[in-house]
């Protein structure tokens, strides 16, 4: 296939995890359709770049196990719906060659993630707040991590390592 189509598959990627991300700072939502968007695109950039069968199927099988996981963190409510499908959305475009580099990436994301807003927590509510209510929700210490953040962080840092990238752009 075309380069040019390769990098138009491969952009969808970063640009979901930078909606996602988004969407989880102002809304403490993760919106279905980027998830969704991410597993359709996945095997569009794998044809792609070129990806043999096998390839695309083992990251069908990370993003499985991952899928598993994060509903098992759902479950005991340890992160939320979002987060565990956006997890096993992009799971699979890690594939098993960048899996390791993504989780250790993501929970190092999501330390920074805990200091900055527990920082952020501590200070005083400022007037100009009011003109910005999601950051009001982000002063809120009743409310949850936007973990999505560190997902797509982790997810974006380690985007070059992963298997349709290096096909397409080299290693």
């Amino acid at each position: 296939m075309s380069v040019l189509i390769a990098y138009i598959a491969l952009s969808v990627f970063p640009a979901a995890l930078v909606v996602a991300a988004a969407n989880d700072i102002y809304e403490f939502k993760i919106p279905n359709w980027v998830s969704i968007i991410l597993i359709a695109g996945y095997p569009v950039a794998g044809l792609a770049a070129g990806a043999p069968a096998g390839v695309i199927v083992e990251g069908f099988a990370v993003g499985a196990a991952a899928l598993a996981v994060g509903f098992s963190l759902f479950a005991f409510n340890i992160v939320g719906g979002g987060d565990a499908k956006l997890l096993a959305a992009t799971a699979p475009w890690m594939g098993v060659s960048a899996i390791a580099g993504f989780l250790f990436y993501t929970a190092i994301a999501g330390l920074a993630l805990i200091v900055v807003l527990m920082t952020f927590r501590s200070l005083p509510v400022l007037p100009v707040y009011a003109r910005a209510p999601w950051i009001l929700k982000l002063h809120d210490r009743k409310k949850d991590l936007p973990y999505g953040v560190a997902i797509a962080a982790g997810g974006l840092i380690s985007f070059s390592q992963t298997p349709f990238f290096q096909l397409v752009f080299g290693g």
